[in-house]
This record gives C-alpha cells, structure tokens and sequence, in this order.
C-alpha cells in the first residue's frame, strides 16, 4: 500500500468542546490515539490492538501535537496517518488532521511508539518482518 496515506473521519462532539466552544486540545491527542490504534489495527492487523496484551505489541513513548487552526461542533475531522521512522525498536507516526469541509489544517505532529513485550513488561525490538511491513506503509516507500 506504499503511496497511499491511511485516514480516517471523526466527528466532534459537543461533549469535545472547550470553554471557547472549539475542540478541546486535549480531544486532538483523543482523535489521534483513535486513529493511529485503527491504523495498526487494519494495517497490522488485531494483534496490535488495545484488547491484546500477549506478545510485542506498542506502547507510547511521545506525542507531539502542532495546533493550527479551531475545530468546531459538528465538523468531520480526517486524520491522516503514516510511519515516517522506523528504528530497531520503534516506530514514529506521523499525523495530520484536516477538516473535511474545506480542508485546512486543523493540527499535525508525530507519536513515537516503542516495541512493548506486555507479558515481561518491558521494551523489545521490532521483529524483522514488522519493520519491513510498516517501511512498505510509508508514502515514500
């Protein structure tokens, strides 16, 4: 699927507004989590879902959020989403939320997620095959 960028739409939801009547910008970190576990999800398939604790899975290492323009009720928000680092044991994916009315910019940023072995509880590397498999996701790729 190289060249393809993966997204996903997502309403928001009175229950999303801040004080200012805008998406809060805690609901932004929100809308990514939702889209990046759906992109590991369907890329990767259910193994690296939130259900699934058995086996090298990911955990969050950083998030890093760039706020450009106010999201408002309402208003369908595509988030797209793509690895951009791969590394021995973590992934960087990186993000971009537009609304879907007229397109601009609502936020972008990345999220650096590392190999996570749940059952010993502590970082792994990515296996091979997996580092391969997300380098064949990039748009560059």
């Amino acid at each position: 699927m190289a060249g393809v960028r993966w997204s996903m739409v997502q309403r928001v939801r009175f229950g999303d507004l801040d004080a200012m009547q805008h998406l809060n910008n805690v609901e932004y970190l929100r809308y990514f989590e939702t889209a990046r576990i759906d992109f590991l999800q369907d890329r990767l398939g259910k193994e690296h879902g939130p259900a699934n604790r058995t086996g090298l899975g990911f955990i969050f290492g950083e998030c890093k959020i760039t706020f450009r323009s106010p999201a408002h009720y309402g208003e369908e928000v595509r988030t797209y989403i793509e690895p951009s680092r791969i590394s021995r044991s973590t992934i960087t994916l990186d993000f971009e939320m537009k609304a879907e009315g007229d397109g601009r910019l609502l936020a972008e940023g990345y999220g650096v997620l590392v190999g996570y072995d749940y059952e010993a509880g502590e970082s792994r590397p990515l296996p091979d095959d997996l580092r391969q498999r997300l380098d064949m996701l990039r748009t560059d790729g």
